[in-house]
């Protein structure tokens, strides 16, 4: 696998200041995408243990609230078996860290399902690690700048662990700092 970049003080992507891995690889060729380079599966460089080590070490100090990954796209086939690992091994270093993800794919058509076209054996195992989903296609027609931690209307913020559970899509809400 292949990576465009890592963000070590992350806080556009997801709730509070996080490490973002950036994976390449992307078939959606959403129109209007903000990281088009990275639908090249050989953008950037290549994915090793030493940058895994790298992302584990940022996630290390207390202010950093968890990790998230998007990209290119995590859930393509040939991408699945080194998101699965890191995400493994973070949730082993740091259980209460949150793990954020965003996909062009649809959850409960595309994800989920045992027939979903980018459903492969490690995808239920890479779900049990994601606390909150971003899924959808980004469609320029549906951007809207005041959503937020998505790109359009038609994006969900899903609750993954409440989900599985429940066996029904459930809406991650966005809690409020005092600050806010």
């Amino acid at each position: 696998m292949y990576y465009g970049n890592i963000k070590n003080c992350d806080v556009a992507d997801g709730l509070g200041v996080r490490v973002s891995l950036f994976v390449s690889g992307c078939r959606n060729h959403c129109k209007g995408c903000f990281n088009e380079q990275t639908w090249d599966f050989r953008y950037g460089d290549l994915y090793t243990k030493e940058v895994e080590d790298y992302i584990i070490d940022l996630l290390k100090p207390d202010y950093i609230d968890g990790f998230t990954l998007l990209g290119g796209e995590p859930f393509e086939e040939e991408n699945q078996e080194t998101v699965c690992n890191l995400l493994k091994r973070i949730k082993k270093t740091y259980p209460a860290k949150s793990v954020w993800c965003y996909t062009g794919y649809i959850l409960d058509q595309d994800i989920l399902p045992k027939d979903g076209r980018k459903h492969t054996k490690f995808t239920d195992e890479i779900l049990s690690y994601i606390d909150v989903l971003v899924d959808g296609p980004f469609i320029e027609s549906k951007k809207n700048l005041m959503l937020e931690y998505r790109g359009s209307e038609n994006q969900r913020l899903i609750d993954l662990p409440s989900t599985l559970k429940e066996k029904r899509i459930i809406p991650y809400i966005v809690k409020q700092t005092s600050m806010d």
